[in-house]
């Protein structure tokens, strides 16, 4: 199994921190920065190899990463000469890469098993397959339903429910052949894309634990209750003294 993690964003959210150190080597708790838990992670799932794309101080992560053998990875790198998006990066590895494969931001700390995505991925057929997290927002004021001017309808701060892309995908080198590479192109294009040629995405929905580090409430939120959220994100290796 291959995964391919994008790791060349700025972390613009969490400036300042991120203008010396790129978001993916961010640390969480006392000793742990989020991509070493998420190789970490991969390599318990089965995965054998990771692709990481970099750009902004993409040096520091190579430096970190290295071959990947502290993980039993094999690692390697694709490097942006300049900003390609969220899926851009991907056009230049077509001829690389596995027929499914996991596609992934640097910048997540969940329990989700990768493994079982990829492995739903494939038996489904999809093109691409998104992860999936339900979220609920509490709107703060009375809600009015209007029509021709009239109000038919009040709700008193009524709660929204909606799902929400984890940042986490299988992925088909199908999806990618249209595309030619040094294209700068974001998933929300490639998944109206799909939906306009009629090859709707399949979804994976997950209930388990799931942050969005490039959130400064999420990395805050993640920092502030790491050693409860241990257990469910790091693996036995992580916790054995260096």
């Amino acid at each position: 199994m291959h995964a391919v993690i994008l790791a060349g964003g700025k972390g613009v959210r969490l400036r300042p921190y991120t203008t010396t150190l790129p978001k993916p080597l961010m640390p969480i708790g006392d000793k742990h920065a989020i991509l070493e838990i998420v190789l970490e992670q991969l390599a318990s799932s089965g995965f054998m190899s990771v692709t990481l794309a970099i750009n902004h101080l993409g040096p520091l992560i190579k430096a970190f990463v290295g071959d990947g053998s502290r993980w039993g990875l094999e690692v390697d790198y694709i490097e942006e000469d300049r900003p390609l998006s969220t899926v851009g990066p991907l056009f230049a590895l077509k001829e690389s890469l596995p027929d499914q494969f996991l596609v992934m931001n640097g910048d997540i700390l969940t329990d989700l098993d990768y493994a079982e995505l990829l492995q739903h991925h494939q038996m489904a057929g999809n093109g691409l397959t998104v992860a999936i997290a339900e979220r609920t927002h509490r709107v703060e004021f009375g809600v009015l339903d209007i029509e021709k001017s009239q109000i038919v309808g009040f709700r008193e701060k009524p709660s929204l429910h909606y799902q929400v892309s984890m940042g986490v995908y299988g992925m088909s080198r199908r999806t990618l052949n249209p595309y030619p590479p040094g294209l700068a192109f974001g998933f929300d294009q490639l998944v109206l894309d799909l939906l306009a040629r009629g090859d709707n995405p399949g979804s994976f929905p997950f209930d388990g634990f799931w942050l969005d580090i490039g959130r400064p409430e999420d990395y805050d939120e993640a920092n502030r209750t790491f050693e409860t959220i241990r257990p469910k994100i790091l693996r036995e290796r992580l916790e054995e003294p260096v």
